[in-house]
């Protein structure tokens, strides 16, 4: 079987420009320690690599290698102008991967275990989902874009970025709390499916839709101050809105009577540490026009709470 070299063996120029023409690479020149500077893209999707094939420096364009066999980011640039896509590789680990990135970073679909190894600012999107992850310390604290980390393992969203752009997914998780979240997000926050018994440490303002759908909310403490769009169906607290709400065909809470009326069932502290005090919801439904009895209330929250 013939033996081939990789990028971390002495390799001559010849070589390396014998690998730029099999994987169509263009506009590039050859540095003093082999490594290479590309003027464009780089494309070396769906080519069965095990390992990288050059070492690399700068790549102004993209730099795509997803969808191989690829263990380790060995021979990654150091800088990438515009999308670094590793995903759907059988990664465990960041390190070796660039440093500066003007455009998105995917990674997602591998087996990663941390985010030690990212860059501390990515200009776009970062999505890391469907890896192995219980933790988020050590990746980027500054998204440009949206940030994706659904579908791991996480109970705790230390470690987040501190600011993201656009959306932040953190669906399909262990979350039992939402401390550490970023507090400033520009477009949605989707933290459905997890294990949320509180909204504690939820964003200060969500700039679109705040989906909290699938966990086991009994309350509604520290919804965001902001929100344009509230998602919370299949929360045992959901049974209560629903007696007062008017949600639209996709369940979503957005005109502005019924986020009144939540602030105004807040306020009136019915629900006291998961303890549901019957009667002030029934006054509160009363002054409403909605009115139920206390019989009627105690058969359909029974289940979910501890009534007084």
């Amino acid at each position: 079987m013939k033996y081939i070299k990789t990028f971390n063996e002495n390799i001559n120029r010849f070589e390396i420009e014998a690998i730029c023409k099999k994987y169509n690479i263009k506009n590039y020149i050859i540095n003093e320690d082999d490594s290479i500077d590309v003027d464009g893209n780089v494309n070396l999707k769906r080519n069965n690599l095990r390992v990288l094939p050059l070492k690399f420096r700068n790549v102004t364009g993209d730099f795509n290698c997803s969808l191989n066999r690829l263990t380790s980011l060995k021979g990654s640039p150091q800088s990438v102008g515009g999308i670094f896509e590793c995903n759907n590789n059988q990664l465990t680990s960041l390190d070796g991967g660039p440093q500066n990135i003007g455009g998105n970073f995917h990674c997602e679909f591998n087996k990663l275990t941390s985010l030690e190894g990212t860059p501390k600012s990515v200009g776009g999107d970062f999505r890391c989902s469907d890896n192995q992850l219980t933790s988020l310390e050590g990746g980027p604290q500054s998204i440009g874009g949206y940030f994706e980390c659904g579908g791991n393992q996480l109970t705790t969203l230390e470690g987040a970025p501190k600011r993201v752009g656009g959306f932040f997914d953190c669906t399909y998780n262990q979350l039992t709390s939402l401390v550490g979240c970023p507090q400033n997000i520009g477009g949605n926050f989707y933290c459905s499916d997890n294990q949320l018994t509180t909204l504690e440490g939820v964003p200060r303002r969500v700039g679109e839709y705040f989906s909290c759908d699938n966990n086991n909310l009994k309350n509604i403490d520290h919804l965001p101050k902001t929100y344009k769009k509230l998602g919370i169906k299949g929360n045992p607290i959901s049974k209560i809105l629903d007696l007062f709400t008017k949600p639209d065909e996709y369940g979503l809470i957005s005109n502005r009577e019924d986020k009144e009326l939540i602030m105004d069932f807040t306020y009136r502290e019915i629900i006291q540490q998961d303890k549901l005090l019957a009667n002030r919801l029934v006054e509160f439904l009363y002054d409403i026009d909605k009115p139920k009895t206390r019989e009627e209330l105690i058969e359909l929250l029974k289940n979910d709470y501890e009534i007084r």
